[in-house]
């Protein structure tokens, strides 16, 4: 949506923004040709640039550990198809962290019209005019958007943290819990606060072995070491 040349970003809850695009990968029309997948869409400022190769790189390597969780990636930048080959194919010879000999398959959206990257809000002019910020949508299986994170420019991305964002979805979606502060997959979870005075009385006299309340409103399940 735009109004005077400037556009809203889509929220957490909303329909993610359809488009089509050219990509290293061939064509994608999204969010279609994701259905009923997870999907990472995922901006950087710009192909040959070092922190952008460093979260490639990054990227790549987890592709497989991704994919295992039924989620698919796809990257941004406001370059051409062809300087994202150029740089991809680069990135293949190149050594860090002792990660070496990278092949990204997943793909990697050309927007020289910044078509997609207004649609998302991946440009914030206290940044760039021309650059994408680093910006991380999760799209659900339905095509809607359940996290957003921004990173300036200058801030390379937590990749750990994006998978355990992906897990923690899935886990509530799954289990219709919450997860707390640091969760990891292994942690105990949360159970949703009571609708009302009897659930909550219940709940702190109840002797369940795979349930605890610290109070009334907070209360843990268990899970299976």
């Amino acid at each position: 949506m735009e109004e005077n040349n400037v556009t809203r970003m889509p929220l957490i809850g909303d329909d993610a923004p359809e488009f089509k695009a050219k990509t290293t990968q061939g064509d994608i029309n999204f969010p279609t040709d994701y259905k009923g997948k997870w999907v990472i869409l995922f901006s950087h400022p710009a192909d040959f640039t070092p922190v952008c190769t460093t979260e490639f790189m990054t990227f790549a390597n987890m592709a497989d550990e991704f994919k295992a969780l039924n989620t698919e990636l796809i990257g941004l930048s406001i370059d051409s198809i062809y300087a994202h080959i150029a740089w991809l194919r680069k990135i293949q010879e190149l050594e860090w962290n002792g990660l070496k000999n990278i092949e990204v398959k997943f793909p990697l959206i050309e927007d020289i019209r910044m078509d997609v990257a207004k649609k998302y809000g991946m440009l914030q002019p206290g940044q760039s005019n021309t650059q994408a910020v680093r910006a991380v949508f999760v799209i659900d299986p339905k095509g809607k958007i359940r996290l957003i994170l921004y990173y300036p420019l200058s801030t390379g991305r937590n990749f750990d943290e994006i998978k355990r964002v992906i897990l923690a979805l899935q886990k509530a979606d799954a289990e219709s819990v919450a997860t707390p502060a640091n969760w990891r997959p292994g942690d105990d979870v949360i159970i949703p606060t009571p609708g009302s005075c009897g659930v909550a009385k219940e709940r702190m006299v109840n002797k369940d072995t795979d349930k605890y309340c610290l109070d009334w409103f907070m209360c843990f399940k268990k899970e299976k070491k």
